[in-house]
């Protein structure tokens, strides 16, 4: 049985998933606490809810796509698995930050 506490990614996964849902269906004003923060979006609402949203969708997208890995090749303390979930993780918010850079 896969005990979900233990892989090592589980948790942040899940509260980004949660993080990103109200993004996606722009419940969140511009403001500098929550959400992508840059200038251009904090100075237009359209920008701000547009680019929001398509970030949430990465981020819940990014999320879903290492709960796929976690459950298709579970960690058990091998290096070589936790750099599959590292990747896993890590790679698809890599893309993200490079999307937020650019707008």
């Amino acid at each position: 049985m896969l005990a979900l506490t233990s892989q090592p990614f589980f948790i942040p996964s899940v509260l980004f998933l949660f993080l990103c849902t109200p993004l996606i269906f722009k419940l969140i004003p511009p403001n500098r606490f929550y959400g992508v923060r840059t200038k251009k979006t904090l100075a237009d609402k359209d920008t701000w809810y547009r680019v929001n949203m398509q970030c949430g969708w990465i981020g819940i997208i990014s999320s879903l796509i290492y709960l796929g890995v976690m459950f298709a090749v579970p960690y058990h303390k091998e290096f070589s698995i936790f750099l599959v979930h590292l990747a896993a993780f890590a790679g698809p918010w890599g893309i993200l930050i490079l999307y937020v850079r650019k707008r």
